[in-house]
Parts: C-alpha cells; sequence; structure tokens
C-alpha cells in the first residue's frame, strides 16, 4: 500500500512514469505452496489497488494515468508436484485501468483448462500499442525528432480492441 501511496503522489507531482514493484518482500515465483502463498499474497496487492483506484478517482487524476497490474509470464494450466505453478508464456493476466480506456471489460478468453487461448491471441505487440496510444497522440509521435522508428511502428500496430 505504501508503493501505490508514492506512486499517486508522484504523479501527482508530475512523474509521467512510476513503477511499483509487488515482490520486494514476498517472491510472487510460486513454484511451491502456490495456493497458501497466494492466500496470504492476494489480499494486500487486492487492497493496495483497490485504494489506488479509489484515490486516483478521488483526486480526479484516474482519466489521465494508465494503472497496469502485469507480470512478466503466466502459469502453467497444470498443478506441479510440490504444489505450485510453473513458467507458461501462453498466458497471461493483466490488469489495465483508467487513462481514458473503457472499462469494466474483460477482453480475451482461454481454453477450459486455462492452457491456451480460446479467442483472438493477444500479444505484447498489442499491449505496447494499447500503452503508447494511451499516453501519445500517435500522429505526433511520426513527427517529433528523436523518436525511433521502431516505437512510431509498435504505436501504429493494432492495439487491444475493445478498450481504446
Amino acid at each position: 500500500g505504501q508503493g501505490a501511496l508514492l506512486a499517486r503522489r508522484l504523479v501527482e507531482a508530475g512523474v509521467t512514469f512510476t513503477l511499483v514493484q509487488c515482490g520486494l518482500k514476498q517472491d510472487w515465483d510460486t513454484h511451491s505452496a502456490n495456493f497458501s502463498n497466494l492466500d496470504k499474497m492476494l489480499p494486500p496487492l487486492d487492497r493496495a489497488i483497490a485504494a489506488l483506484l479509489d484515490d486516483l478517482s478521488d483526486r480526479g487524476m484516474l482519466d489521465n494515468t494508465l494503472v497496469m497490474v502485469i507480470g512478466e509470464f503466466g502459469r502453467t494450466p497444470k498443478i506441479n508436484k510440490r504444489g505450485g505453478r510453473d513458467h507458461w508464456a501462453r498466458l497471461a493476466p493483466l490488469l489495465m485501468y483508467g487513462g481514458g480506456l473503457a472499462g469494466g471489460r474483460v477482453i480475451g478468453q482461454s481454453t477450459r483448462d486455462g492452457g491456451e487461448p480460446a479467442t483472438e491471441n493477444l500479444t505484447p505487440t498489442h499491449l505496447i500499442s494499447t500503452i503508447l496510444r494511451t499516453v501519445f497522440n500517435v500522429g505526433q509521435l511520426r513527427v517529433m525528432p528523436g523518436v525511433p522508428a521502431q516505437i512510431v511502428k509498435l504505436a501504429e500496430a493494432d492495439p487491444i480492441p475493445g478498450i481504446s
């Protein structure tokens, strides 16, 4: 919660990008005892995210602040021998809120076992395009000196459908 509060204060002071690392005192890489670990780790994360979103909304900052909750990959659909889940790149959950995006939507669906995308396979390119379109005017990126062509190309790619 303190990290989320600090992030809000930084944004309020004009900082354009901040990161809250939810793992300095706990390890989210739960290859064992997944369920007992998550029972301890998820409630504080849930409270921190809810408080941050409420705080940004109360201050009129939510439409101009993109909040994301993301990891670097998903978890295997099957529980391993140690009661945990291993790395799984085929699916990964993501929460995006604010930043002028249309809220209250669930985008995408997995197969019943959570192993593969059951709908359109969204990629990191979709995510990066959505972020860039949220924080920049893509037309201005093309004419700004010093912006690498790769950034403009990513911004012009298809964003995540249904939220922009």
